[in-house]
């Protein structure tokens, strides 16, 4: 609610009495009730309006919420990072489409049961959901823009306020609630439906295609490699694969069935190699720069992947490195800048040990080398990332003091952001990158400079990034959510 609702009348949906639960499944199928009345009553309310029909007062429908109040400091097993309260008190957090997070939430809200041993409330929350958001999942419904209709939008419907919309959870600057409440998990209901509208503008698939590992590159190669992995795998009855999915939404089930390209790309073009668990994997084109990589990394997050790793190119930094060489990053070197309002740079970005371990053994089963042969065409070391493409073209006796100073072994300008971004939602994260040039010895990035070497080691790498994906898909998740991605006063929920 707002102060300017004051004494205005509105018109709601009936909803039921706030209700306890025992069972997580039974409270899921509570939510989604809930969503979908108010939901569909919005629908409804605006389908009338577009036909001419104004009302007499305005509409609303507000998100479902779960609440759970816990009175005892009890410590319940501090080797699971998630899925209990930090301290007594009441926690609570609104919820946006159930349908899609049924999984996610039964789990969450069936540890919160098993570790507390209370009930949780599930109710009607004080959050109205914007019409945008509430007919997002009817194609039918198009929301003209402002001044397209014959009446003012927010004048019967609620929109979304960006003033509400933010990420003061997740960078622990939130305050609590009014009523004293703490938040339950780490994304408010707008903010997950900014998200997952985002996510479709910019990737051009629907969020319930994306799969919980998820792999982003800066290289339009290595969409045709994933393209054919996921031919070979549909093709494989026991691989485990369903469905591979392509830009617009357009998928493939069999091996030799033709993929339309769009004629219009996104932004971040996207595709999805579909288990029927959800246990698949991702890969997104963010392209190139800092603020592409932020920008996918935010929207992502609110999905609740297991992993996400980086396997682009990068610019090695060292003469005794090759083009093709790999670069797996223990460290980084944020000179991105990108994420400095939200995630100081003085913040150390740890490697994770489950994520380390699954890539360089991905690497040694796909060059077969390991132990001291695989130095031949593996470093591990401090990866920079600049938010300056041309960073050789200026003065370099800054850049490269910095460079030497912080013993990096190679620079690109997204890995860092990924990095952080991870550790700032906590994600698990990664990044192999593949060396394409070495702009401070000579060999610059230009036409005719990729040796045969190189070409078999581009052609590797993404099967590198895969392989290490369907390793830690395989890895129990309370080991992959390590705890050293949560802070001492953390949200129950992942």
């Amino acid at each position: 609610m707002t102060p300017n609702d004051a004494g205005v009348r509105f018109q709601t949906p009936e909803q039921p009495e706030p209700q306890q639960f025992t069972d997580a499944g039974q409270a899921v199928d509570h939510l989604v009730q809930m969503y979908e009345t108010a939901t569909g009553f919005l629908c409804e309310a605006f389908n009338q309006v577009m036909r001419g029909k104004r009302p007499l007062q305005r509409i609303r429908a507000f998100y479902p919420e779960i609440r759970i109040t816990t009175a005892s400091y009890a410590q319940v097993d501090s080797r699971l990072s998630f899925g209990h309260v930090a301290a007594p008190g009441t926690h609570t957090a609104t919820i946006t489409r159930p349908d899609l997070f049924r999984g996610y939430l039964e789990q969450q809200i069936g540890l919160l049961l098993e570790n507390h041993g209370v009930p949780i409330t599930i109710g009607q929350s004080d959050t109205p959901i914007p019409i945008h958001f509430a007919v997002a999942n009817d194609p039918s419904i198009t929301v003209p823009q402002e001044g397209a209709a014959e009446f003012t939008l927010r004048d019967v419907f609620d929109v979304p306020d960006l003033g509400t919309t933010n990420d003061d959870i997740v960078n622990g600057t939130h305050q609590p609630a009014p009523d004293g409440s703490e938040p339950l998990a780490l994304f408010t209901a707008q903010r997950v439906d900014y998200s997952l509208a985002r996510l479709s503008h910019y990737t051009a698939t629907d969020p319930e295609h994306f799969q919980n590992h998820v792999l982003f590159t800066n290289y339009q190669f290595y969409v045709s490699e994933f393209e054919a992995y996921a031919r070979e795998m549909l093709g494989d009855p026991d691989s485990g694969y369903t469905e591979f999915v392509g830009t617009g939404n357009v998928a493939i089930t069999a091996a030799d069935q033709p993929l339309p390209i769009s004629a219009k790309q996104p932004q971040m073009p996207t595709f999805h190699l579909k288990r029927a668990d959800g246990s698949g994997i991702t890969l997104v084109n963010i392209g190139i720069g800092p603020s592409n990589a932020k920008t996918a990394t935010d929207h992502i997050a609110v999905l609740r992947p297991h992993a996400w790793l980086m396997v682009g190119h990068c610019a090695g930094l060292r003469n005794t490195q090759r083009l093709g060489d790999f670069v797996l990053a223990h460290a980084y070197l944020r000179e991105d800048r990108v994420l400095d309002a939200d995630l100081p740079s003085w913040v150390p970005i740890p490697a994770l040990a489950e994520i380390q371990i699954a890539l360089e053994e991905a690497v040694e089963t796909e060059t077969q080398m390991e132990g001291y042969d695989l130095k031949q065409v593996m470093r591990t070391g401090t990866v920079a990332s600049f938010d300056n493409r041309n960073w050789e073209l200026r003065d370099q006796s800054g850049p490269v003091q910095r460079l030497s100073q912080s013993r990096a072994i190679a620079l690109d300008m997204e890995s860092a952001t990924i990095a952080a971004n991870g550790f700032r939602f906590r994600v698990p994260y990664g990044t192999l990158l593949c060396v394409s040039d070495k702009p401070l010895h000579g060999e610059l990035k230009l036409p005719g400079m990729a040796s045969d070497f190189y070409k078999t080691q581009v052609a590797r790498h993404l099967m590198i990034g895969i392989r290490a994906m369907e390793s830690l898909r395989q890895m129990p998740l309370e080991r992959i959510h390590s705890r050293k991605l949560r802070s001492f006063s953390e949200t129950a929920f992942l």
